[in-house]
């Protein structure tokens, strides 16, 4: 029997509890607090996203069961609903979203040379968003209709590992066009995103910082063919052109040339018109670039699936913030272990198993090892033996 350290504790090594510490003092997180942590309330999320728990009473009464082993956990207060819906509700949701952020950061590192499919040597990211439907009664702060309420996590996922860098949290009637406003562009850098950012004025900053993007065109689209290229069709290229804006108010928001790309997908037989400023790679590559965008609809269809972010356990704005961060950081958190531990298991099937074994006494490498065969002696005959020999 293994007398050492849980497996939760064990997953807690994982955090850098010293940069929890640094995004406390920043925001002067445990200020006037005597007991239950904020490193509590985060692990006491933590648990409940983990183990996808369905209320703060769902959760107080699970913990309390383990109550023996808390304490070695890192959970040093007394788990009751009402003070964990209290801090949930008044800390300050930046505390956890600057932690998740540095779990990024290390998840970055740990997957720089990750493979998604596309050899270059650029850093390329993904752009969209996700819609969160809720109930305005109850989160009047979210009104997205007049009878809906809704928030949205907009989202730049690097594709090297899917790790998210990026996320801002909105109300649902935010469009999705102005996060290109926030985002920091890295020159040299690929950026891959829907139709649904598609504004001009907001594209040329792309070209001016010396940062690709890939997009798609409208069928509205307006514009002039200055120049084509050759393309082989048998690969599912229709064309490669190189054009200019023709609109009034467009060719002023966007001066510089375009490059116009057809495609039509053999396997679907779906036809798309990619929109970009990078004139370097071959169009087959922009076209393989686009399809890698569905990874980041992977993403959202993942952590919607195996975290806690479709319901909240509080209604205030700082409540759902805080849940959707911690969320992240989970996810963050299961990448890094998978990477550090050199798991063959896919990020679901580890959070599935740690969902179960969480307060066991095991070695957590042990835990999520992945058995290719319950007997690695095993031999197969047309017969059954009688006796071993």
């Amino acid at each position: 029997m293994n007398t050492g350290q849980t497996v939760f504790s064990q997953l807690i090594d994982f955090l850098p509890k010293k940069q929890f510490d640094q995004c406390l003092r920043r925001y002067h997180g445990n200020h006037r607090i005597k007991s239950f942590s904020c490193f509590d309330q985060y692990l006491c999320m933590v648990f409940a996203q983990i183990t996808y728990r369905q209320s703060l009473r769902d959760i107080e009464t699970c913990l309390l069961a383990m109550k023996q082993k808390l304490y070695h956990c890192g959970i040093r207060a007394n788990v009751c609903r009402s003070t964990l819906a209290e801090a949930n509700e008044n800390r300050d949701w930046r505390i956890y979203a600057d932690f998740a952020q540095i779990l990024i950061d290390k998840a970055r590192t740990l997957y720089a040379n990750e493979d998604f499919g596309v050899q270059l040597d650029r850093e390329v990211y993904a752009l969209d968003s996700s819609t969160i439907d809720l109930c305005l009664s109850l989160f009047p702060w979210a009104k997205f209709r007049q009878h809906k309420a809704a928030v949205k996590i907009h989202t730049l996922m690097h594709l090297k590992g899917s790790i998210p860098t990026f996320i801002r949290i909105t109300d649902g009637k935010v469009h999705d066009v102005n996060i290109l406003d926030d985002l920091v562009l890295e020159p040299g850098a690929i950026y891959v995103m829907d139709r649904g950012y598609l504004d001009f004025a907001r594209l040329f900053t792309f070209t001016q910082n010396l940062s690709t993007f890939v997009t798609r065109a409208k069928t509205n689209f307006d514009y002039r063919r200055l120049s084509y290229h050759e393309v082989d069709k048998a690969t599912g290229l229709r064309c490669d052109q190189t054009i200019r804006l023709n609109g009034f108010y467009t060719s002023q928001e966007y001066p510089a040339v375009l490059r116009r790309i057809g495609y039509c997908d053999i396997e679907t037989n779906k036809k798309f018109i990619f929109l970009t400023n990078n004139f370097s790679l071959n169009a087959l590559t922009i076209a393989q670039l686009y399809k890698c965008r569905w990874r980041i609809e992977i993403f959202f269809k993942w952590i919607k699936q195996y975290l806690r972010i479709k319901t909240f356990f509080g209604t205030s704005e700082n409540a759902v913030k805080t849940q959707i961060w911690i969320a992240i950081s989970v996810y963050v958190l299961a990448a890094i272990v998978k990477k550090e531990l050199k798991l063959e298991l896919s990020l679901g099937e580890i959070l599935q198993i740690l969902s179960i074994v969480l307060f066991e006494k095991v070695l957590i490498a042990q835990a999520l090892m992945k058995n290719v065969s319950q007997n690695e002696n095993a031999q197969f005959h047309n017969q059954l033996l009688l006796f071993d020999l």
